[in-house]
């Protein structure tokens, strides 16, 4: 394994962890540099192909999930590992379905999903777009929404306008 940082070639495992039923995330350190970083060792799985609302196809990339979810979270106190475990367990759900082709919607509705109980304000930028919200009410009753679950959840009386 090369170093990202020295490009020194040598390194040692520091750490392994199964990080889902796919993949084993492990921790290295470079013998060169002695900086740290993590590689994943996945099975290479059958492509998954994301239908697009519009008819096209094209195929699942965990890095564009990644990044949109980044959009989302910026500046908001989640770390890189629940974004990472985030990205797996969408893929982990989509893999499971046993389908190769998933519909767009599908991913965008799992990302809510996740982003809800991860953080409301992700939840609520990732909602603006992907619901494509047109005006400052749409926003709002979002968030409404998103107050009232909120409080269910927690099992507070919650009354309906």
């Amino acid at each position: 394994m090369v170093c990202p940082f020295c490009e020194h070639c040598d390194t040692k495992v520091v750490d392994k962890r199964e990080s889902d039923a796919v993949s084993t995330r492990r921790r290295r350190e470079c013998l060169g540099c002695h900086q740290r970083f993590t590689t994943y060792e996945r099975v290479e799985q059958p492509d998954l192909v994301v239908t697009k609302h519009d008819g096209r196809t094209e195929s699942f990339n965990p890095e564009k999930l990644r990044k949109g979810i980044a959009l989302a979270i910026a500046k908001r106190p989640v770390t890189g590992d629940q974004v990472d475990r985030t990205v797996e367990e969408i893929e982990a759900e989509l893999r499971s379905a046993k389908r190769r082709e998933v519909p767009a919607g599908l991913i965008g509705a799992l990302v809510m999903e996740k982003l809800k109980a991860l953080d409301h304000v992700a939840y609520i930028r990732f909602a603006s777009v992907y619901r494509d919200f047109t005006s400052a009410s749409s926003f709002q009753d979002e968030v409404k929404e998103l107050l009232r679950s909120h409080r269910e959840a927690r099992g507070d009386k919650v009354e309906h306008s």
